[in-house]
């Protein structure tokens, strides 16, 4: 084993795919969210898969390489103290960048609209780690705006509101 995180992840995921007959190779690539959200970013290789391997990880909303992504981050961290671990973010085909530009798209326009009418608006159908980097773009975007998430999975919510001196109206989850 080596102590590089990124290449420990590399060999880890290169190895669990081959054994799910995806035989290819990962890279490490610049974080689009460097300035957003901490981490490394692992790009499959797409050039030796097939359109089928390909569409199988991206298939509903990237499932798979969502769980992939959990499993690469929960074996990597285990044991871990919390100052130690790392964050990857798995990347295919350009998916990730492409829904990234969405979250940012998403950020602005629910930012805006919290803005102008006052109103807390609840945005549904993120993952976990969707909802940090909305979160995290809201409080880039605005100090008058603060966001927290509501609910439990599978329907936890990312709430964004006006920044109130009085308690919350829904509770933290």
């Amino acid at each position: 084993m080596t102590d590089d995180p990124i290449a420990a992840g590399r060999v880890w995921l290169e190895n669990v795919l081959a054994l799910g007959g995806f035989k290819t190779t990962v890279a490490a690539i610049p974080s689009p969210l460097a300035e957003v959200a901490t981490g490394y970013w692992l790009e499959i290789q797409d050039h030796s898969l097939s359109r089928e391997q390909v569409n199988a990880l991206l298939a509903n909303n990237a499932q798979a390489l969502d769980a992939l992504q959990y499993l690469l981050n929960a074996t990597s961290n285990l044991g871990q103290p919390r100052e130690a671990q790392t964050a990857f973010t798995l990347e295919l085909a350009g998916y990730r960048k492409a829904r990234y530009a969405q979250l940012q798209e998403i950020a602005q326009q629910v930012a805006r609209q919290v803005l102008e009418t006052g109103q807390t608006v609840e945005i549904q159908s993120l993952t976990a780690a969707e909802r940090r980097v909305v979160h995290t773009l809201v409080k880039t975007l605005s100090d008058r705006l603060e966001t927290f998430s509501h609910g439990e999975e599978p329907d936890r919510r990312l709430v964004v509101q006006l920044k109130q001196q009085e308690p919350r109206a829904l509770p933290l989850a």
